[in-house]
């Protein structure tokens, strides 16, 4: 599998934490790494040309003996790298693609090309902290790139953990802000029955770089979607969210989507993750009218650790009675 930096150069700033994360790769997850040429540029070449950044994915895309390829970081810039993209070879050569936060703007349009993608955690942030989170987080990345997860059947994490100590704290490395019992678990928020749909989402910020480019979906792409959002280490307001997702209302996308996932918000007091599960409620089913589409909040996934795999692009089961979310299908060849 293939590293490299479509965004942020991390590995140029935090060295050991990155190098850490190459080896839980190879000694946990049994991976042969093949670092690509931005994996460890400084952040201020990568940031003057994001040909460069495109160049190393097209690389890899090209390449068959590479069946994987995982950012090493988010950051905040590549949507940049998009138009040098060979999207044509990425069509013909799929294989797994892995990261999440600013990786969304790759993520969501090689999905939009015919790709399933995958909204997971980066080499420094859920791999290198891997000794320090559940061994279920590992059985996890496990069922998700090894195996064929048709049926697979999500469910929360017992633990959970907001963030990292100073990456620049070699006494500290690899390991994650205190863990804490996920005592709360998912919110299920409003909705009945059982909803089938394609999972599509991301950062909720970074969908807001694509919207108007020709990197957004059109009107018709939203029906039967399964949509999942969560918010960065920025922490935006309760507010902002709100004003996100009212675009999103106006577009007539909650008319045309089978349900709404969000992730645990990093940051968040108790108190302000009840007012962002209000919000959600207000905006999507007040608001919009839309009060029988399902909603889950309070997942494991984006910011916080440890970090469930989401595969965009396919097709899901929410059943409200049960409080289940199944994969229904296999979605791409397992390393």
């Amino acid at each position: 599998m293939a590293v490299l930096s479509l965004s942020w150069g991390g590995p140029a700033a935090y060295p050991a934490l990155y190098e850490l994360g190459l080896e839980n790769l190879r000694a946990h997850l049994g991976l042969k790494v093949v670092e690509l040429e931005t994996a460890r540029l400084s952040d201020a070449v990568l940031r003057r040309d994001p040909r460069l950044r495109a160049e190393d994915l097209n690389r890899a895309v090209r390449d068959p003996s590479i069946k994987a390829v995982f950012s090493s970081v988010g950051g905040y810039d590549s949507v940049r790298v998009l138009p040098y993209v060979d999207w044509d070879a990425l069509r013909a050569n799929p294989k797994i693609l892995m990261g999440y936060s600013d990786t969304t703007t790759v993520l969501t349009h090689a999905n939009l090309r015919g790709l399933v993608t995958f909204y997971g955690p980066s080499v420094m942030t859920g791999i290198a902290q891997l000794k320090s989170l559940p061994p279920a987080f590992e059985a996890h990345l496990r069922s998700m790139l090894f195996e064929d997860c048709g049926g697979y059947r999500y469910s929360p994490y017992e633990m959970w953990s907001d963030w990292y100590p100073d990456w620049g704290d070699r006494s500290r490395l690899g390991q994650v802000n205190g863990s804490q019992p996920n005592a709360a678990g998912w919110k299920w928020l409003q909705g009945r029955g059982t909803v089938t749909g394609r999972l599509w989402g991301g950062c909720i910020e970074v969908l807001e770089f694509l919207k108007g480019t020709d990197y957004w979906p059109d009107r018709s792409f939203w029906d039967e979607r399964v949509l999942f959002f969560e918010s960065s280490e920025a922490k935006p307001s309760v507010q902002q969210i709100v004003y996100i997702l009212r675009t999103y209302g106006v577009a007539g996308v909650f008319e045309r989507a089978s349900a709404l996932l969000y992730a645990r918000p990093k940051g968040y007091s108790d108190a302000e993750k009840e007012e962002l599960y209000a919000a959600l409620k207000s905006v999507v089913g007040e608001e919009f009218g839309q009060s029988e589409l399902p909603i889950l909040a309070n997942m494991d996934f984006g910011h916080t650790d440890p970090k469930l795999v989401l595969p965009l692009g396919a097709r899901v089961r929410l059943d409200c009675e049960r409080r289940e979310l199944t994969v229904l299908e296999s979605f791409t060849d397992p390393l």
